[in-house]
């Protein structure tokens, strides 16, 4: 069975060009959705991959209609996959019940592969480049030193509970354990 997909990001826009050359394509149930492309949360993509059963093949118009995100493509393409059907995009003639298809595919995978270590290796050299000059990453922390001490001296002299700490501070209760547990930790040393 073909299954097809057709997504539009805008209230103002309209699939109806994706869905005539997808019922002209042979798709016996089409999906509709008004919804962006990165956005995980797509309830017609959901169901469309829940209809699939093996030997059955999800259709989409162009392969953006499907996803903009690389990620989100391959996670939708394995899960196809794994369901034992198959995928094909009108516009670009990927078709991954054919073996030329699934090459394709493959090589659309590769790249983003690629693509993932090579960002992973200049966050890295941009991270060691920031360092070097006395940069440091993460998050600036919610509390200064001062009303770090403070946050222990009043727990510690039983002032108020690690709760009440938190609250005045507006910090969540694990900021004031972790506080608590270096200064126990320092403490033994």
């Amino acid at each position: 069975m073909l299954i097809g997909y057709a997504r539009v990001s805008t209230d103002d826009q309209e699939t109806a060009i994706q869905e005539s050359a997808l019922k002209q394509a042979g798709c016996e149930k089409i999906f509709p959705e008004i919804a962006s492309g990165g956005r995980w949360d797509r309830p017609q993509l959901a169901r469309a991959l829940d209809h699939l059963r093996v030997g059955d093949v999800l259709v989409v118009w162009k392969l953006d209609r499907l996803s903009r995100s690389l990620k989100d493509l391959l996670t939708i393409m394995e899960r196809i996959d794994q369901l034992g059907a198959g995928f094909c995009s009108l516009t670009e003639a990927i078709d991954t019940t054919t073996p030329a298809g699934r090459m394709m595919m493959q090589m659309v995978g590769s790249f983003a592969e690629f693509e993932r270590a090579m960002i992973r290796e200049r966050t890295k050299a941009g991270m060691e480049s920031a360092r070097k000059q006395g940069r440091v990453g993460g998050r600036r922390p919610k509390l200064e030193i001062r009303q770090q001490q403070e946050i222990v001296v009043m727990v510690m002299t039983g002032q108020k509970t690690a709760a009440e700490a938190a609250r005045l501070f507006k910090v969540h209760p694990a900021t004031v354990s972790r506080l608590l547990a270096l200064q126990s930790g320092s403490a033994k040393n």
